[in-house]
């Protein structure tokens, strides 16, 4: 298998050392890396922290033989506006272009700014544009955006995604299946129902260059509930598995996004239980994998 594997260590515990002890023992080399803290400065985004914390990371990785393979930005994420000066997310963008290259890092996650559900025009013309000027600016320093459907205005449907990509020239996706579980399909008539990851895939599959493993379901009374990959509705087995028979060599990250599984409910503190979850996702999925891998 030649696929890079890596994961939100961020889910595995805040600060540095965790992500770092939880990746080792998984026996992996990379880190999909996003909200970090290291001594004496609050975890935040890698491209938010302080110039001395990010080069304390930097050394750490480097020390300890990891990683950042693609860096998890909040760029566009749903803490922003389209509404909104494009003035915080150009920031963001101009301080991750410059820490990317000491990482070593080729590709930085993005997203397309979240739905605007009070008005029928999603203001395409400005977002297209904003992902245009962000594309650019990583291009010229060589790295590879890619953007997730979350929530956002490319995750409303692979009609979306697809017309983004038309509309952004160079920009490639992450594609995450657990995302479709809980987002709506506005390419569908309304009432919108929820989306189909394997149609979103399916559609979606040519321009993905990164995946994002999830898994979730939706229960009687419409709430989202993450389980471990392979357990929900997420079709995660059967894409992967169709996805490394059209030859994908890209990464693969976890994203598990379940807190304290019920299985470590009982562990001697929720911090250890969220590792000891991370963890278990992780292996979980390693075992997926090695079922889905046709070699």
């Amino acid at each position: 298998m030649n696929n890079i594997l890596s994961g939100f260590a961020d889910e595995a515990g805040p600060n540095l050392k965790t992500q770092i002890r939880a990746t080792q023992e998984l026996g992996w080399k990379h880190i999909e890396m996003r909200n970090v803290g290291v001594p004496g400065w609050p975890p935040a985004n890698l491209h938010d922290i302080p110039d001395e914390a990010f080069s304390r990371v930097v050394e750490r990785l480097g020390e300890v033989g990891l990683r950042v393979h693609c860096f998890g930005s909040a760029i566009a994420n749903g803490a922003k506006s389209i509404l909104k000066p494009f003035d915080e997310c150009w920031e963001q963008a101009k301080r991750a272009a410059a820490r990317m290259p000491k990482l070593g890092s080729k590709f930085i996650r993005i997203m397309s700014y979240p739905v605007l559900t009070d008005q029928e025009n999603q203001l395409e013309a400005e977002r297209f544009r904003r992902l245009g000027e962000i594309q650019k600016l990583f291009r010229d320093s060589g790295i590879t955006v890619l953007h997730e459907n979350c929530g956002n205005y490319g995750g409303m449907g692979w009609t979306y995604s697809l017309k983004l990509l038309e509309n952004v020239p160079g920009l490639k996706l992450v594609f995450d299946m657990g995302n479709c579980v809980h987002d709506l399909d506005y390419g569908k008539p309304a009432p919108y129902p929820h989306q189909s990851a394997w149609e979103f895939y399916t559609h979606a599959r040519e321009h993905i260059a990164h995946l994002h493993i999830k898994d979730a379901v939706m229960t009687s009374e419409d709430k989202l509930v993450h389980v471990f990959p392979g357990e929900g509705s997420g079709d995660v087995k059967r894409i992967v598995a169709d996805l490394l028979s059209h030859g994908y060599t890209g990464a693969i990250s976890i994203e598990p996004h379940i807190g304290v599984a019920s299985i470590f409910q009982n562990a001697p503190s929720e911090e250890e239980g969220r590792y000891r979850t991370y963890v278990e996702y992780g292996k979980r999925f390693v075992k997926l994998l090695a079922d889905c891998n046709p070699s």
